[in-house]
């Protein structure tokens, strides 16, 4: 079985394969993973300071096993008003539970940590609640 080719054929199967490798090329963009810490709570009671909170990620954030190396790394914090959000590459294998770890070091630093807790709210947030607590119950039962 013989199958005759053009040569203008030919061209435009190499042109198309050229187009594909270039267009998964431009689509295959940088992504960067975001993680939120809300502390809407604690801020608006003024019981924390998001500033001094966001310096403290800023000093002791490891990437790459060192600290501050978040600038060489890509790895950018910003805050709002009572959010603070931590954008990585994807690639860098940035870790959420380090934000937790660090997060509950600041509360014990800042004596908070009997006061607040560290929850996960979704996939790549987390956030600052107070703890329930429920006064009275137990001396009811003792009566």
């Amino acid at each position: 079985m013989l199958i005759s080719l053009d040569s203008n054929s030919f061209a435009t199967q190499i042109d198309f394969h050229s187009y594909l490798i270039q267009a998964k090329g431009k689509s295959a963009k940088k992504s960067t993973v975001k993680f939120v810490i809300d502390c809407a709570a604690p801020v608006d009671d003024k019981v924390l300071d998001i500033a001094s909170f966001e310096k403290y990620l800023n000093e002791r954030i490891k990437v790459e096993g060192k600290t501050g190396n978040l600038a060489q790394c890509n790895v950018v914090i910003t805050r709002d008003r009572t959010k603070i959000t931590v954008a990585s590459p994807q690639d860098l294998g940035f870790s959420k539970r380090q934000l937790k770890y660090l997060s509950k070091r600041y509360l014990k630093k800042q004596q908070l940590r009997d006061y607040l807790r560290v929850i996960a709210a979704s996939k790549n947030s987390y956030e600052l609640k107070y703890y329930q607590i429920t006064a009275g119950d137990e001396d009811e039962g003792e009566e």
